[in-house]
């Protein structure tokens, strides 16, 4: 399968998988790889064929969206003077020089991290051999889904239609004169920086931001396929999850696209804190809501296979509670009841080892989780979502303040 070279996993998951048509299909597994934005970006050689050439896709469309503005705020005299001054919307250049670079940077991790997990699903046996071609169906799938160019066309309608003319203009935009727009009683106007950044700026980020969610439902889309096959899981697998730990590791792949999002609410309650007079704990549901909208993004699909998890537990504790009564009985009858030959002594026989080894794998059973999520992967999505507000901190204590505390804390 080559469906427009989505690209090569890297060379050390590469290394511990057969070869053969399944596991080649799955080393070319990339959300990013493909569709027509990244087309368009190898023509005028911002990527390549491996997602490389970051920093010249980063840089210049940073600057495409925040550089205009600048110019035109400057040109307009609205660049240091007024009331929200260009210079001082510390959210516009957060969205533009943070958040973007983190959103585009994001692409590089997801693709690096997610193609060593579905290779996982080939490389710990998790699909059957009379599996194959459905796992092989829902790359394929996968792949139809991201390369679409009706799919991309309708993003971009959605982002004029409802990203920029409702959500922006109704929901984001100030309700106070600034460098882009001036309220006034038959309705706001907006500056040639305005128009620059209504129509053209605020697009091409939505249109990054909304085209992740849209690989995060490929995502999504992909795993519950998989669920639906009869996956080889393991009971008593260490991992407690039957052999699926592996996709706790998602985390780390979404990581910076949470980064991103926490980037994104620390420049929006920077500006209100800076220009409306609001203070940082004002927006604690706020900062609630992110987080919880962001674990249920990354873990949320990872639910799917709660229910043969749970199927895998009920017959794992039923086949291993049967194992160990059958043993349990042969023990008693050996060592309790006169069944042991008289020169077998007890010390230094295994029989005893063996007991706890299977009251261990019971255990083990018995400790089956619902879904391969993690305190760990919690505590790691959730720190990346708020290290960013880390330092809106400020705006309620002195940094001196700030520092004692910490310390008092630890020390």
């Amino acid at each position: 399968m080559n469906l427009n070279k989505p690209g090569a996993a890297p060379e050390q998951a590469a290394s511990t998988l057969p070869d053969d048509a399944s596991f080649r299909d799955a080393q070319e597994f990339s959300l990013v790889l493909g569709g027509p934005l990244f087309q368009l970006l190898r023509r005028t050689h911002l990527a390549d064929d491996g997602l490389h050439l970051m920093r010249q896709r980063v840089i210049s469309i940073a600057l495409l969206a925040w550089l205009p503005l600048l110019l035109l705020s400057a040109f307009e005299g609205r660049m240091a003077g007024g009331t929200v001054p260009f210079l001082h919307d510390v959210e516009v250049h957060v969205r533009f020089l943070l958040a973007l670079p983190l959103l585009i940077g994001a692409e590089m991790v997801v693709h690096q991290r997610l193609g060593p997990i579905v290779q996982a699903f080939l490389a710990r046996n998790l699909i059957p051999g009379e599996a194959r071609q459905h796992f092989d169906e829902a790359l394929r799938a996968a792949f139809r889904l991201r390369n679409s160019v009706s799919a991309e066309l309708l993003l971009i309608v959605l982002v004029y239609a409802l990203g920029v003319l409702v959500i922006w203009r109704q929901y984001i935009a100030l309700d106070v004169a600034s460098w882009y727009i001036t309220p006034a009683a038959e309705g706001s106007h907006l500056s040639l920086a305005g128009i620059w950044y209504g129509y053209v700026s605020l697009p091409i980020f939505q249109f990054i931001l909304i085209r992740w969610y849209f690989r995060l439902f490929i995502w999504a889309r992909f795993l519950w396929q998989v669920s639906r096959i009869p996956l080889q899981l393991l009971p008593t697998h260490p991992d407690r999850v039957g052999g699926l730990g592996f996709l706790a590791n998602t985390v780390y792949a979404f990581a910076i696209l949470v980064a991103a999002h926490g980037t994104l609410l620390a420049g929006q309650i920077a500006s209100r804190i800076f220009f409306a007079g609001a203070s940082l704990p004002q927006y604690k549901a706020e900062v609630g809501l992110i987080v919880a909208f962001l674990l249920c993004v990354v873990f949320g699909p990872l639910l799917v296979f709660t229910p043969q998890l749970l199927q895998a537990k009920r017959q794992g504790l039923r086949e291993y509670g049967g194992l160990a009564e059958r043993y349990v009985r042969e023990f008693d009858r050996k060592w309790l009841r006169g069944g042991a030959p008289e020169d077998e002594p007890l010390v230094g026989s295994g029989d005893i080892q063996s007991l706890a080894d299977l009251g261990n794998s019971y255990e083990v059973v018995r400790g089956m989780r619902p879904a391969p999520i993690t305190r760990d992967a919690l505590l790691h999505l959730a720190a990346a979502a708020l290290a960013p507000l880390l330092p809106l901190l400020l705006t309620m204590m002195s940094l001196e303040e700030l520092l004692k505390n910490l310390f008092g804390i630890l020390f």
